[in-house]
């Protein structure tokens, strides 16, 4: 597959690098400079086109990597959406959920592969922690029934991403990892030394999941040497895995079975770009099994974590996550809140403006009757394509 690569953030160069390396797809076009080295790993002909309008214009191009700087990040990732490619999109594709929902909706509307660039949790030391926390047979764990995930995580330079760019609204690091190990989450609070989000200061975020057990998060920014502790804590002991030398680096899990006996599993240095190969192309398979992992359920959830640990850090609390699903009637439904919310406002400004003007009062029903009407066109409204 011919793509094309908009930008030059790291983990899109990374995956572009990947995709032409596997030898099935192999890049056309690039708009931001590349170096020497990327471009020798790159290969063939590639040329560079500043303008994105032309990219897309360019019938060869079958899929986008959208890697542009935060601030153009969002309209990229629209308009790839909109000329109806397959997009691989670096995260986050926005400081906040809209953009992540609306790309949602044009991904259903046009049948295309949306996959966010989301490396870490393809780790597989994550996925065996995993079989210890999320197990059915919570008896058959040698943890017993899991209590708490505690994850300390630290790194050279900084850790929220955008925390750097003025008025920009940082992103945490690590829900998908968060989420892979112990599922959904339900409750989570976020607690900064100020009432917001500084660079260079640790962050600490705690929560509660879905399906029981807590997590606890220490975010450590300028350390000496990045590195990763996860602990998994249950009723009958705990597993820990270790990487030294950072998410990707080597990996050593240490845990002990019913018996008491000292169990230790080992994984080199991971590459997690050929796992996201592996996942485009799953999807691009189109079968109901096709559900890759990361997908863009992973972002949206990301993004609306992201926001509710920001509220916590400003509002020194806890926010509970009640999620929904992008889809035209959750847009119908939010629009009508809208409509109704101004609706009234306007009735009770008729009702005290028809005091000194009593044909204002006339108006009132009209625009009473306007509203219920509207309420039909939630007939009118397309449903969401089967998936």
């Amino acid at each position: 597959m011919r793509f094309a690569l908009l930008g030059d953030h790291p983990d899109g160069v990374d995956m572009a690098c990947a995709l032409a390396a596997s030898g099935r797809h192999c890049l056309v076009v690039y708009t931001a400079p590349l170096s020497t080295e990327v471009l020798q790993h790159l290969g063939g002909a590639v040329r560079r086109v500043s303008d994105v309008e032309e990219v897309l214009a360019d019938p060869a191009v079958e899929a986008v990597i959208v890697a542009g700087p935060a601030s153009v990040r969002p309209a990229q990732l629209r308009r790839a959406l909109q000329s109806e490619r397959h997009v691989l999109c670096v995260h986050p594709p926005d400081q906040t959920p809209e953009i992540a929902y609306e790309a949602a909706m044009i991904r259903d509307d046009t049948g295309c592969v949306l996959l966010p660039l989301l490396p870490e949790a393809t780790h597989p030391a994550f996925g065996r922690l995993a079989e210890f926390v999320r197990r059915k047979d919570r008896n058959g764990s040698p943890i017993g029934a899991f209590r708490l995930l505690v994850l300390e995580r630290s790194v050279e330079g900084e850790l929220l991403d955008g925390i750097w760019i003025a008025g920009h609204k940082p992103s945490f690091p690590g829900w998908d990892i968060l989420r892979t190990i112990g599922g959904e989450i339900q409750e989570v609070s976020a607690f900064a030394e100020a009432e917001e989000l500084r660079a260079g200061e640790p962050v600490l975020i705690a929560g509660r999941f879905e399906q029981g057990g807590l997590f606890h998060v220490q975010l450590l920014p300028h350390e000496r040497r990045p590195s990763w502790r996860l602990t998994a804590i249950g009723s009958g002991g705990r597993a820990e895995l270790l990487l030294p030398l950072g998410w990707n680096g080597p990996a050593i899990l240490d845990w002990r079975d019913a018996n008491g006996e000292s169990h230790e599993e080992y994984w080199p240095h991971w590459d997690p770009w050929p796992a996201l190969v592996a996942a485009f192309e799953q999807a691009l398979l189109r079968s109901p099994q096709a559900q890759p992992c990361p997908n863009w359920q992973d972002a949206l959830r990301a993004l609306e974590l992201d926001a509710a640990a920001r509220r916590s850090v400003e509002k020194r609390r806890a926010s509970v996550l009640e999620y929904q699903e992008a889809t035209e009637e959750v847009g119908f439904k939010s629009t009508m809140t809208l409509v109704g919310c101004s609706l009234l406002w306007s009735v009770l400004l008729l009702l005290i403006l028809s005091v000194w003007w009593p044909k204002l009062g006339f108006l009132i029903v009209p625009l009473i009757v306007v509203f219920l009407g509207s309420q039909l066109l939630r007939y009118l409204v397309p449903k969401q394509r089967a998936k």
